[in-house]
């Protein structure tokens, strides 16, 4: 049976999740899903990290999204976000020339509290 058999309306496989468009407020595609970060306690997915910016994945940012500040759209076939691309240029994010420290609470919290999701 292949993959796609095996995945249910609930459930998707996290090859499949990277790569997934990403559409902001305003309904415009701002990016993709680069990779999922998982606790590794509970299991549950904690964090997106959006691919913007750049050319043909050169120069792309980073932006780590809190999972649930996105929902998923069957229409447009990716994940809708609260933000526009505009407002996503100011929010935390890092390049591929320096490191995200996933270990730093204040980066974490950073993030939940610029989207306005409580952890």
């Amino acid at each position: 049976m292949s993959l796609e058999a095996n995945e249910t309306g609930n459930l998707i496989g996290s090859d499949k999740v990277e790569g997934t468009a990403v559409y902001g407020a305003d309904g415009n595609k701002i990016g993709s899903i680069e990779r999922v970060m998982i606790d590794k306690m509970s299991g549950k997915v904690s964090y997106a990290v959006l691919s913007f910016g750049g050319f043909l994945g050169i120069g792309d940012d980073h932006y780590p999204l809190p999972w649930q500040s996105l929902k998923y759209d069957t229409s447009l076939g990716g994940y809708v976000t609260g933000v526009t691309e505009s407002q996503l240029q100011s929010a935390p994010h890092y390049g591929n020339d320096n490191a995200w420290n996933w270990g730093d609470p204040t980066r974490t919290r950073s993030v939940n509290d610029y989207y306005g999701v409580a952890v």
